[in-house]
């Protein structure tokens, strides 16, 4: 099987990124489960991909770090070799019943369905694979140095509207990343919310980077949510929190506990918020803009803290982080702060010690706005890949469509989270746990 490389685009520029923009390909799993696989849907992405990367033609060039400031840049020359946004149809010898439409605790068969090419500068790659039921899968990989989660979701939406024959997607994704630019500050934040020396450890991982890792998913059902709440309600005197704020507390923990973190040492909880809301000092982001546009809320504690202090207090100061990130003041000086320590190398060797959270649950993929022509979509699975297979991150999802039929999956949440295959036991205990909560 050859990629092919789409995009019309005509001009040659090179277009500049900040800090906030660098990160690893970011792959999304998309599937549909059809009754039919016509010629219509199997090529619909080769006939109208051009369409949307001449709205957006960053998708099309290539990301290259400047050898002078460091700085991110996309470079967009329509005459270079293999230029466009690669583009692979494959044939898969057997059903999407059969590996179970990927609704399995064990997700490694994912990275065999997106397409990972060897020069990982492509900002965005598409591979679809038929199945012999007739259903099919799209696995899409945006580089997260472009697109966040929403201008991810908000992109896919308008290559499915041009593919069903629109003239143009009904929000044009808009660029202007400009907008979040920031200024050099004589006070930006630390570039870790830890020092080196007291980063805690886990004994299942190790400097060679040799450790059998995987990504799993567990099923939160609505009960054990409940449950949770409920307990952290009498544990407190009646303070009332959030389903994610609750979840995050018992994961940061669980996960924590299931790794073995030293005692002594220190670990931070990293939520990945959204600022499209707290802009009042910048200008308004348009309609469409699909760029980066998250902070990081950091919670940090002593291991022995994390472990022995009430839940609910751990909860509030979760709480506590993520109102502080949502002022304007915290998100103007962490775009102030990017812009200050731009080429400063913030990326330790992985110890355990971080949890980063990220929730998927509105960026739409699911939530029926989008025509797919007769086709549903039934699941979404964040494919294990450099960014996703890092011990660091846990993924909040809906529940997919099969979960309708599951009554007790109504208010749930799946997670996603990559640990040691040696702790994985523990944390499935911590999660399991929940159904005991009184």
């Amino acid at each position: 099987m050859v990629a092919k490389f789409i995009c019309s685009c005509s001009d040659s520029k090179i277009h500049y990124f900040t800090k906030n923009c660098n990160g690893p390909l970011l792959n999304i799993f998309m599937k549909w489960n059809t009754t039919s696989y016509n010629s219509t849907t199997s090529i619909f992405i080769p006939q109208t991909t051009t369409k949307p990367i001449n709205i957006s033609l960053f998708l099309a060039g290539r990301m290259v770090k400047h050898a002078d400031d460091g700085k991110l840049r996309v470079n967009c020359n329509p005459n270079a070799e293999n230029y466009g946004v690669p583009f692979l149809e494959a044939i898969a010898n057997c059903t999407l019943s059969s590996i179970n439409y990927l609704d399995n605790t064990d997700t490694e068969i994912a990275k065999h369905l997106v397409l990972d090419p060897e020069e990982k500068a492509y900002p965005l790659v598409f591979k679809v694979t038929k199945f012999l039921c007739g259903g099919f899968t799209i696995g899409m990989g945006v580089l997260h140095a472009i697109c966040d989660g929403v201008g991810a979701s908000q992109f896919f939406k308008a290559i499915i509207e041009l593919a069903r024959g629109r003239n143009e997607p009904s929000k044009i994704p808009v660029w202007e990343r400009e907008r979040l630019i920031g200024s050099i500050t004589e006070q930006p934040f630390p570039e870790s919310p830890m020092n080196k020396e007291s980063v805690a450890f886990s004994p299942f991982l190790n400097q060679h980077n040799t450790t059998v890792m995987k990504q799993y998913c567990f099923n939160i059902d609505g009960e054990m949510i409940t449950r949770l709440k409920l307990s952290l309600m009498k544990e407190s005197g009646n303070i009332r929190f959030t389903t994610f704020e609750s979840i995050a507390g018992y994961v940061w923990r669980s996960r924590a506990r299931a790794l073995k973190l030293n005692s002594n040492g220190e670990t931070v909880l990293t939520i990945v918020a959204g600022i499209r809301r707290n802009l009042k000092d910048f200008d308004p982001l348009p309609n469409g803009y699909y760029g980066n546009s998250c902070v990081d809320a950091n919670t940090v504690l002593k291991v022995s803290e994390l472990d022995e202090r009430p839940l609910y207090e751990i909860i509030k100061l979760i709480r506590e982080t993520k109102n502080i990130a949502s002022t304007t003041d915290f998100v103007k000086n962490s775009i102030n702060t990017l812009e200050t320590n731009y080429n400063e190398e913030s990326r330790m060797v992985s110890t355990g010690a971080v949890t980063v959270l990220t929730e998927w649950k509105h960026l739409g993929f699911l939530d029926g706005n989008v025509d797919f022509g007769g086709n549903e979509a039934v699941n979404l699975v964040p494919a294990p890949c450099n960014m996703f297979a890092s011990i660091e991150i846990s993924i909040f999802t809906s529940p997919n469509k099969f979960d309708n039929d599951d009554p007790s999956m109504k208010g749930g949440v799946k997670i996603f989270t990559t640990l040691p295959v040696a702790a994985m036991p523990k944390f499935k205990e911590e999660i399991e746990a929940l159904r005991f909560l009184s």
